[in-house]
């Protein structure tokens, strides 16, 4: 499927497919169930950070650091819509009616600041015009965006960055509405929206896997790793977090697997205590994500390879001792 680091897999609503991105500039999509591949979305030219699907699984939205951002149909492979951009695109997301979507671009040797731009999907001339019905410049000469997530009901956007700190941008003003300092000390490496909205967990490279309160940015809990947390996610109905990550990519070669800790750890979100791990990858995972079903999860891995794993009944029947 990919031949070097995954960056994002995703499911659909559904949860019957799987949307994986790598650094190899190809994205693909499985069988979530049984992981045969489906197909191949071939067009983009360099790493493609970020995918979204839309609530119907009808399109996929992409973007790369080909400065290039694309709308997919799904079934086809065709691409719909093409945006160009004078320098990367980081992240990139759906609102969950699927009438608007965000693209956050990363800033150039300095010489552009960083913008959120937002789009509506039924009008064409944005798309076709590159004109987006709001452009916010993000100003900031000491931290930049790393990660970007529609908040609850997609009224606003949370943002993570590098100095460790969330951000809300209302859309509708291009204001930055809210700012949480001080919880991560290091990069922010992944943002991910649980409990239809009403929790948000972030993944630093602080070795911090942290909860929030996606209305107020205030921290709810804390989930202690001992590497770097590449990504973190929300189990659907048990009280559960996972976290992935393991050594810096460029120590990986001269370090055993056990040694790295590559492995994913479960915590209970509540007491936050860790109470199992599940290894298989030999390189730092990059990517979590729960099947919205909670009976499996997948992730994927610096070494290429996506996992997807099915809970048994011991884990689902698992309760945690009061």
């Amino acid at each position: 499927g990919h031949t070097r680091p995954l960056t994002q897999i995703k499911y659909n609503t559904e949860g019957d497919l799987l949307f994986t991105a790598g650094k190899d500039r190809s994205v693909n999509v499985w069988f979530a169930d049984n992981g045969e591949r489906l197909g191949t979305y071939d067009g983009h030219n360099g790493v493609v950070w970020n995918i979204d699907p839309t609530y119907d699984s009808r399109l996929l939205l992409t973007c790369s650091g080909d400065y290039s951002a694309k709308i997919w149909d799904v079934q086809t492979g065709k691409i719909l819509e093409n945006l160009d951009y004078d320098c990367p695109v980081k992240s990139c997301g759906f609102s969950y009616s699927a009438r608007d979507f965000f693209i956050v671009t990363d800033a150039l040797g300095g010489k552009s600041p960083p913008e959120i731009m937002f789009y509506d999907t039924r009008d064409s001339r944005q798309m076709g015009r590159n004109e987006p019905w709001r452009r916010i410049n993000v100003q900031s000469k000491t931290s930049k965006l790393t990660t970007a997530i529609w908040g609850p009901h997609s009224q606003i956007l949370i943002t993570g960055q590098d100095n460790g700190d969330l951000c809300h941008y209302q859309p509708k003003t291009g204001d930055r509405v809210t700012v949480s300092s001080g919880h991560h000390t290091h990069r922010i490496n992944d943002l991910q929206i649980g409990r239809e909205g009403r929790l948000l967990i972030s993944a630093g490279k602080d070795q911090y896997a942290r909860l929030f309160d996606p209305f107020s940015l205030e921290p709810l809990k804390d989930y202690k790793n001992d590497r770097p947390v590449n990504s973190a996610a929300i189990h659907p109905f048990k009280d559960h977090i996972i976290l992935g990550g393991g050594q810096e990519a460029m120590d990986v070669t001269t370090t055993a697997g056990k040694v790295g800790k590559f492995e994913a750890k479960f915590f209970h979100m509540i007491f936050e205590e860790e109470f199992g791990r599940v290894k298989g990858h030999f390189g730092p995972i990059n990517t979590l994500a729960f099947h919205p079903d909670g009976k499996s999860y997948s992730s994927g891995g610096e070494e290429g390879y996506v996992r997807i794993h099915h809970l048994d009944d011991n884990y689902l029947n698992f309760q945690f001792e009061q």
